[in-house]
């Protein structure tokens, strides 16, 4: 946990400097020239995150779409047409468990395929105001819509992919819905797009069974749009939601790439998003889309570019050009440049049996990332009719219980020169286990904002907590320490400095099954 004296230096340097960014109106490109972007490394180093981002720390994301509907989670689409018999083992359990049920309840693929969930999918519930409202409340600064997902259909007026929600399934604008609700809030409204996968991730819905009563029948991948004559589909071609045929593995072909390109082009400039996120790196590794989205922004924003994109991978050089993303997990440091953590509540898409995670955990979750210069952007899944669980809202609920005392140690903050003290950390990068990571009464992180120092508590100790990191003739920023409150306490705390550290004594009775917060001020 340790930094070198050189690191934690400019650190402490960055920190001050920013330290009141949050209550300011600067962003990047304010009183500069504006740029140019073009679709190389070079040009794209030119980019500086936008405060907005810096300051909102939390987001919420949509998993939703047709794959809703069985509520078996993520990927059903691909698994549904992996038949028990098939030989790839990393991946058969979820095969059988999706295609037993879709044979169950559905019929077999060749018959019922992927693309007859649409209809399904109606949204008849769904009311984005009224979910928006409770995301804000819970403190989210960002929402961000499902584009598309590996399953190639877009969730909004798409020009390009006839398989879009306005002309099927729910009929309406899933997009604009969500956009305009953000923006009623004053949220900043984002927009994911997975589609680049749909060409390898459908491949097996042009397969067959390999034994069984319909031995050798093709899936529905197979059918075409002379095939659907009399059918709900008709005048719509499958293989443009399937991908045309091709060989197993073979990369995608400049048509496929093209149409994907074309369509992320046509939402940003109709839609105006202030993020967007690919699932990995850019996609083809084409930089043709960070300089468009990067120069359309400036064109938005008075010459300023306000613009957000999400990837993941690429070495730490690169990640100036952008906002890093890593999929469930987390820093195990403070970065240089904002990054974001992408995580769910209870799964990708919604399934009956999700590990759901508690308030608490996603609380000292996002203290982690918040104090190593990070956000959290979480997902909240849907059903297919444009509900979310009760869990859900029980959670979203508490959230917002908790910002209403706490929020201010979270938005709007920078990091301290250290992010934190005591024994727990994440390993850097490390997946699925950071909701569930054990830590202790000495486990502590640091946020920033003006003349204020906030210690996060992660667990309550029992009576009193000793800063480590404050030992008594160590001056903060701000000159000497003046007072430290409990946030959402009256009471007034007692507290000394030594060579041990900053020493608190701790109200008698608190309420410890959510993380405290202690408020370090100076003048």
């Amino acid at each position: 946990m340790k930094v070198s004296k050189k690191i934690a230096s400019s650190l402490l340097v960055l920190s001050i400097a920013t330290s009141t960014m949050g209550q300011s109106n600067n962003e990047p490109n304010k009183g500069k020239k504006t740029i140019k972007y073009t679709a190389s490394w070079e040009s794209l180093e030119q980019y500086d995150c936008p405060e907005w981002f810096r300051d909102a720390k939390f987001g919420i994301w949509a998993h939703w779409g047709p794959q809703s509907v069985p509520e078996l989670g993520d990927w059903y689409g691909h698994f549904l047409y992996k038949a028990p018999n098939e030989a790839n083992e990393w991946r058969i359990k979820g095969g059988i468990k999706a295609n037993a049920y879709h044979l169950k309840t559905y019929g077999h693929p060749s018959k019922f395929g992927y693309k007859d969930l649409i209809p399904l999918f109606k949204a008849e519930h769904w009311d984005p105001k009224a979910l928006m409202e409770l995301y804000y409340k819970a403190g989210a600064r960002y929402f961000m819509s499902m584009g598309q997902h590996h399953d190639n259909f877009d969730m909004w007026d798409s020009k390009y992919q006839p398989w879009n929600a306005v002309n099927m399934g729910p009929k309406k604008d899933i997009v604009k819905g969500w956009q305009e609700a953000a923006k009623a809030l004053q949220m900043k409204f984002g927009v994911s797009f997975h589609g680049s996968s749909s060409w390898s991730w459908f491949e097996p819905s042009r397969g067959a069974d390999l034994d069984g009563p319909l031995k050798g029948v093709p899936y529905d991948g197979n059918l075409t749009k002379a095939d659907g004559k009399g059918l709900w589909w008709e005048g719509y071609d499958p293989q443009d939601l399937y991908c045309k045929p091709h060989q197993p593995g073979a990369p995608p072909d400049s048509a496929f790439k093209l149409k994907f390109l074309n369509r992320v082009y046509d939402l940003v400039d109709n839609y105006k998003p202030d993020l967007i996120y690919f699932d990995g790196g850019f996609p083809f590794k084409d930089l043709r889309i960070a300089a468009h989205f990067y120069n359309k922004s400036q064109e938005w924003n008075n010459g300023r570019n306000m613009a957000v994109i999400n990837v993941k991978g690429y070495s730490p050089e690169k990640q100036k050009s952008f906002v890093h993303d890593i999929e469930n997990g987390q820093s195990d440091t403070i970065r240089r440049y904002p990054w974001q953590t992408d995580t769910s509540f209870d799964g990708w898409f919604i399934s009956r049996d999700a590990y759901t995670a508690s308030t608490k955990q996603i609380l000292q979750q996002l203290a982690d990332i918040v104090s190593k210069n990070g956000n959290l952007m979480l997902n909240i899944t849907q059903k297919s009719d444009g509900t979310i669980s009760e869990k859900a809202v029980q959670f979203l609920k508490e959230m917002a219980a908790w910002m209403d005392i706490n929020g201010e140690s979270i938005h709007g903050t920078r990091p301290w020169k250290i992010f934190g003290e005591g024994p727990t950390n994440v390993v850097n990068g490390e997946a699925n286990k950071t909701q569930r990571l054990k830590y202790t009464s000495e486990d502590i992180r640091f946020t920033t904002k003006t003349n204020c120092l906030y210690a996060i508590l992660m667990e309550w100790p029992d009576s009193k907590v000793t800063i480590k990191s404050l030992q008594k003739g160590k001056t903060l920023w701000f000159g000497d320490i003046k007072e430290v409150t409990l946030l959402g306490s009256s009471e007034k705390l007692s507290w000394s400095q030594n060579n041990n550290g900053l020493t608190v004594s701790l109200p008698q009775t608190p309420d410890s099954k959510l993380v405290r917060v202690l408020k370090i001020s100076g003048q």
